[in-house]
């Protein structure tokens, strides 16, 4: 994300904090049984999210 939007600054991460939301995976292999695949990976995700966010605002 940081590069994405142009952020050059430091990233400090407080590790004193808990790390976030736990991790949930969901179980894709129905989906993809029944011949669905992803078409936008997520760092093209995130470059489209921020491009249309910029559009907007």
């Amino acid at each position: 994300m940081a590069s994405e939007v142009g952020y050059e600054g430091e990233i400090e991460w407080d590790t004193t904090k808990p790390d976030g939301t736990p991790r949930k995976l969901l179980d894709v292999s129905k989906i993809h049984e029944m011949g669905w695949k992803a078409k936008t990976s997520l760092k093209d995700g995130i470059k489209l999210a921020v491009a249309d966010y910029r559009s907007r605002v």
